[in-house]
């Protein structure tokens, strides 16, 4: 008889949140009752590792100096410190070069340099900007104000009661007068995780170009604007456990350079006169005086750090904790969950009967668990469920199973004082 090789299947090792939270100080902090910080708002802002505080730290220590306008040594650190991160961020978000990475002060500073440099330009009477119903005020606003001033419409694509994005309703509301294509990759507010990939293409077919509100999705699922056929992507480096005041926006470099410059200043010229100016190449006539110099180097530690771990192990880790407060929560009498769609990303936002949401807010942070509460910069999106607010929970690769635990013990506990 011949021997059968007992084999024993391999299982990949689970994301260990604990270790990893060590590398965040501020979630080490004991707060001022003595209890542990479960912080669960990471959709507004993310907490930043040790490597990413220092190095802003070390920018300031060892390379403070402006950058591209002098030879002396300082400036040369602090040179190959911004340059690098745009290396970086390109190979991240799967750009074909870094001359097509802009540095921003984040998502919306991005939104709003195309629709001024790309989109105003452009537009007459009569032309659409597509947007969608979930959309964030900043993906919002700058639109009308473009709209505004040069007689263009706004047109939205309605989401479903699950808040979901119909490829199909999205694809009806394009026409041969839609110049520009606004939509998040990832709802901040509701978790969807919207088909952007068909919808650019939809977009392309109809002779539009897109803008993909990037802010949400850089952290938690891989991007890749190549594969995308992206031709604007914005994002923010607060999300993506680097520095406030930072970002990017990638856009195609045929775009860039048709585009006009947002402002003028230092760097961003080649030629200056009375009689007129030459602009700088792309991506630097974008990229008006001072830079944040820190913002970069902190940016790119931050994504030193990221691309430092197994991110499909991680991302499968934190849609575990999102199905499980899920399950649990609507365990919940009186809490309804609000945005269900199918394969969203790790957000949950929820109402609770006879609660208003600043309470649910206000209440768990007694209990050491922070939350975000209100209407999440995304006013058209609760009109649209009927609500004035409601109380979000969005976790991060440092979260673990006693975070949920405690969100859900502090659920718990006002459902039976509101019961």
């Amino acid at each position: 008889m011949s021997e059968v090789k007992q084999q024993t299947a391999t299982v990949p090792p689970a994301f260990d949140a604990e270790h990893a939270r060590a590398d965040f100080p501020i979630l080490l902090e004991a707060l001022p009752s003595g209890r542990r910080l479960v912080y669960l708002d990471n959709a507004a802002t993310t907490q930043k590792p040790v490597r990413v505080i220092q190095a802003s730290d070390d920018y300031y220590r060892h390379a403070n100096a402006n950058v591209h306008r002098a030879i002396h040594t300082l400036s040369q650190r602090a040179t190959q410190q911004y340059e690098a991160c745009r290396d970086k961020l390109a190979e991240f978000i799967g750009a074909r070069s870094r001359d097509e990475i802009v540095y921003t002060r984040g998502t919306t500073d991005g939104i709003n340099l195309v629709a001024q440099c790309y989109a105003r330009p452009r537009l007459k009477p009569g032309d659409e900007i597509l947007l969608t119903e979930l959309e964030h005020h900043s993906n919002i606003v700058p639109w009308q104000m473009v709209a505004e001033a040069t007689g263009a419409q706004i047109v939205v694509a309605p989401i479903g009661d699950d808040g979901s994005v119909s490829i199909e309703d999205f694809r009806a509301k394009l026409s041969e007068r839609t110049v520009i294509a606004a939509f998040a990759h990832i709802s901040n507010a509701l978790g969807t995780v919207l088909p952007v990939a068909e919808m650019i293409a939809a977009a392309h077919d109809a002779g539009a170009v897109t803008l993909i509100d990037g802010a949400q999705a850089v952290a938690h699922m891989p991007v890749d604007v190549s594969a995308l056929d992206a031709d604007f992507y914005t994002m923010s480096a607060h999300k993506l456990f680097g520095p406030t005041g930072f970002g990017a926006l990638y856009a195609k470099r045929e775009l860039l350079e048709a585009m006009p410059p947002y402002q003028g200043g230092g760097d961003m010229i080649e030629t200056v006169s009375f009689s007129g100016t030459t602009y700088n190449d792309v991506p630097y006539k974008f990229e008006a005086g001072t830079p944040n110099i820190a913002g970069a180097a902190a940016l790119g530690a931050a994504i030193d750090y990221v691309n430092d771990l197994d991110l499909a192990t991680v991302f499968d880790y934190e849609h575990e904790l999102l199905a499980r407060a899920t399950r649990e929560m609507e365990t919940i009498d009186g809490l309804r969950i609000i945005g269900t769609a199918p394969g969203k990303a790790g957000i949950i936002s929820f109402v609770m009967d006879g609660v208003h949401a600043h309470d649910i807010g206000t209440l768990l942070d007694e209990s050491g668990v922070a939350i975000r509460t209100g209407h999440h910069c995304a006013m058209p999106l609760m009109q649209r469920f009927g609500v004035p607010a409601t109380a979000r929970v969005s976790f991060a690769l440092y979260n673990t199973q006693a975070d949920v635990d405690a969100l859900i013990g502090g659920l718990e506990s006002i459902q039976r004082i509101f019961g």
